[in-house]
C-alpha cells in the first residue's frame, strides 16, 4: 500500500502550506486512500440518512476535496448536494464527477457566505484535525446553520489525540447550543491503522 502524502498529511502546517499540499496531492489522493481503504466518508454518509427524513434537502459538503464524500452522499441517497474547498486542483477532480450542483473555492477563515437555512445538512467529513482545518471551523459551521441543521462531523484519531476538538463539541453539547445525535467510533483509513469517531449534532 502506497503512503506518499498520507505521510505527510497529519503534520502541522499553515494554511498556504496545507493548499499547496492537497493541490500536489489532487492527482493521486482518491487511489492513494483507496488503497488504504478511507471508509470515513461512507459511514458520515450512512450516518445522516438515518437522521434525515427529506433526502432532497440540500447539503453543503464543507471541505469536499476531489468529491469522495459528495459520492458517499449520492449513493446513500442524497440528491442536491455542493461543496466548497481550499484547493482548486482538488476542485477540479471534484467538478470531473459531475455530482454537485455548484462548487466552490474558499479562502482559510472565511465566513460562510450562505444565508442560515439554506442546508439542512453540513458535512464537514475528515476535514478537522492535524495538518488539515483548524477547530475553528466547528464555530464557521454552526455560525451557517439554522436552528434544526444537522452538522456532520469526523475526527480521526489523531485529532482525538487534541482535547480541544472534542472539547469544543462538548461546550456546544453542555450550552444546549446543540444536541448529538449520532456518535460511532470505527475505520478511518484502515491502512495506516487510523479510526474515526463520526458524529451528527442538530443545531438548538
Amino acid at each position: 500500500m502506497t503512503k506518499g502524502f498520507l505521510n505527510q498529511a497529519y503534520g502541522a502546517r499553515d494554511a498556504a502550506s496545507t493548499r499547496d499540499l492537497y493541490d500536489n496531492w489532487a492527482a493521486s489522493y482518491e487511489s492513494e486512500l483507496g488503497e488504504n481503504g478511507y471508509a470515513t466518508p461512507g459511514r458520515c454518509a450512512a450516518a445522516l440518512r438515518a437522521h434525515m427524513e427529506d433526502l432532497n434537502t440540500p447539503i453543503l459538503d464543507f471541505g469536499c476535496g476531489t468529491g469522495l464524500s459528495g459520492l458517499a452522499l449520492r449513493r446513500a441517497g442524497f440528491t442536491t448536494i455542493d461543496g466548497l474547498d481550499l484547493s482548486a486542483d482538488m476542485l477540479k477532480q471534484a467538478r470531473a464527477k459531475d455530482l454537485y450542483r455548484d462548487l466552490r473555492q474558499i479562502d482559510p477563515g472565511d465566513p460562510l457566505a450562505h444565508a442560515p437555512g439554506t442546508y439542512g445538512a453540513i458535512t464537514a467529513i475528515g476535514v478537522i484535525g492535524a495538518g488539515a482545518a483548524p477547530i475553528s471551523v466547528f464555530d464557521t459551521v454552526m455560525d451557517a446553520l439554522a436552528s434544526g441543521g444537522r452538522f456532520v462531523l469526523s475526527f480521526n484519531d489523531h485529532a482525538l489525540e487534541d482535547p480541544a476538538n472534542e472539547g469544543k463539541l462538548q461546550s456546544y453539547l453542555d450550552s444546549g447550543a446543540a444536541r448529538l445525535l449520532f456518535k460511532e467510533y470505527g475505520d478511518h483509513i484502515p491502512g495506516i491503522d487510523i479510526k474515526s469517531n463520526v458524529y451528527i449534532i442538530e443545531k438548538s
